[in-house]
């Protein structure tokens, strides 16, 4: 497949064999299903060409026929945007309507009293800092399925713990940024009741965090400190009883019609193949410019994984201000990796370069297209509230646990998780949607997967058709249909707020 006219390498949809011969290219030796093949002779130095885009300079003479690779393409910093870019919006204004548009939609979601929507009912059990994790944890243990059985009404308790809150600068990033992902979950229209749980002595004490939470969501929210509630066990006893207090609460609550407009979607991306480029993010992205359409919010976010693409998201910024805000982010990484001796383009995992991916340009550009086609409306910091509605793009790492973590802080109210290779992923309290990028992998991991978007390599559906599936997938998800992930009980481990900073 060549992806556009102006490229110098196609895509071989299955494994090619040497001495293969089409479009008057015959292979110089066997191709891996989802690599790159050189369409034409590529001089050592030349630009290498996907998507009509850069994604790499060949290290070496390539000729045709060759397999394109780590072995033959480089990563180099290039311009890839013009300074009229970053003062000029007029590009954000010709971005056109999905050709798939749909009436007025909506779903059934849980219409919470400060306006926000819950797409499921969850009890949350908060650790502060580490030395409160096993007491959360065992808080928690205490309503496993047959206890839950007697409350119809909620999704489950989970306790979300994490490995900082202590040993960092009061006044640091590092702290603000922990509490800006703990104050986004417990404001999280997914959770009816939070128990927040601290030591006592740490950093991030209970006190401070509360004070940042909305005063419309302290009705539903208790802390505990172990040193002030005699010990452990003490502790765990207390937090029992205020977990059954808020099953009783459940039992009133019922799901109600509501406008798409309530949707937040997290757009992830992880495990990905060369494939993800043409197949799942694209058709994510279509069902994305759905969801905007209806009045919605997506979140795009990992910044080191648009770099290279950086430029088709700021041709799109509302205004200058918005694109200047997501260039400083990309300046701020290169400098970040630097710093730690490393490089932008050590992402590709050994995965992602099995499936086809060759650096970190490829990568992005694949991955910026889960964000659709419409304006870019805001860029916001690591689990900041995403208030605008339309495309968001929220600053994080590639890490997809990390990521998700930050989208279900800013107020993402579903996930939608592409992957090539086959990630398994849940994200209590939000249900995560599962979507292919090729069938073989679909069918052989289809347990886990919710939707094939590798029918579109198989020719037997188009992007914006699957982007139209996608988007009413996301509405029955958001109205209880339980996602693959769901039923195998994903989501307790992956609580992983971003630690940055010094630990001391």
């Amino acid at each position: 497949m060549r992806l556009h006219p102006k490229d110098n390498v196609g895509l071989a949809l299955t494994k090619l064999k040497e001495n293969c011969s089409f479009e008057n290219v015959i292979t110089q030796n066997n191709i891996p299903a989802g690599h790159k093949i050189a369409l034409v002779d590529i001089q050592k130095g030349d630009t290498v060409k996907k998507y009509n885009q850069i994604i790499g300079f060949a290290s070496q003479t390539i000729l045709a026929g060759d397999h394109v690779h780590t072995h033959n393409i480089e990563f180099r910093s290039f311009e890839r945007l013009p300074e009229s870019d970053l003062t000029n919006n007029n590009s954000a204004n010709t971005v056109s309507k999905s050709l798939y548009s749909v009436e007025t939609a909506s779903f059934k979601g849980y219409l919470r009293p400060n306006g926000k929507v819950g797409t499921r009912n969850y009890i949350g059990i908060i650790s502060t800092v580490n030395c409160s994790a096993t007491v959360c944890k065992r808080i928690a243990d205490n309503f496993k399925e047959d206890v839950l059985a007697s409350y119809p009404n909620a999704d489950g308790v989970i306790a979300l713990t994490h490995d900082s809150g202590c040993g960092m600068s009061i006044e640091g990033e590092g702290l603000a940024m922990l509490q800006r992902v703990l104050t986004g979950y417990a404001e999280h229209p997914n959770f009816v009741g939070i128990l927040i749980v601290g030591l006592g002595c740490e950093v991030n004490q209970v006190s401070a965090l509360i004070k940042k939470i909305e005063p419309n969501d302290e009705q539903q929210i208790r802390t505990l400190v172990i040193q002030e509630n005699e010990g452990t066990r003490k502790t765990i006893e207390n937090g029992v009883k205020i977990v059954e207090e808020f099953l009783e609460g459940l039992t009133d609550l019922q799901r109600e019609n509501v406008s798409a407009k309530h949707l937040c979607i997290g757009l992830e991306c992880g495990g990905s193949d060369a494939y993800s480029g043409i197949s799942a993010n694209p058709a994510l992205g279509a069902a994305a410019d759905l969801v905007v359409e209806q009045g919605g919010t997506v979140i795009l976010s990992e910044t080191p994984e648009i770099y290279g693409a950086e430029h088709l998201l700021i041709q799109r910024a509302v205004t200058p201000e918005v694109g200047k805000k997501l260039m400083d982010l990309i300046l701020w990484w290169e400098n970040y990796v630097e710093i730690h001796q490393g490089s932008l383009n050590n992402n590709p995992s050994p995965g992602n370069k099995a499936g086809g991916i060759s650096t970190i340009l490829e990568k992005s550009l694949g991955a910026v297209s889960k964000g659709g086609t419409s304006k870019l409306m805001d860029v916001i910091n690591y689990a900041e509230p995403a208030k605008s509605k339309g495309l968001v793009f929220m600053d994080s790492p590639g890490y997809d646990p990390v990521s998700v973590t930050g989208q279900v802080a800013s107020g993402a109210n579903v996930v939608c998780f592409t992957t090539g290779r086959g990630s398994v992923f849940g994200c209590k309290p939000v249900p995560s949607l599962k979507l292919a990028t090729n069938s073989p992998m679909f069918n052989r991991m289809d347990e886990d997967m919710d939707i094939n978007c590798g029918e579109i390599l198989d020719g037997t559906i188009n992007v914006q058709e699957l982007g139209l599936i996608i988007f009413k997938q996301i509405l029955a998800t958001a109205s209880g249909e339980l996602t693959k992930s769901e039923e195998f009980g994903f989501g307790d481990f992956e609580f992983a707020p971003w630690i940055i900073g010094a630990v001391m």
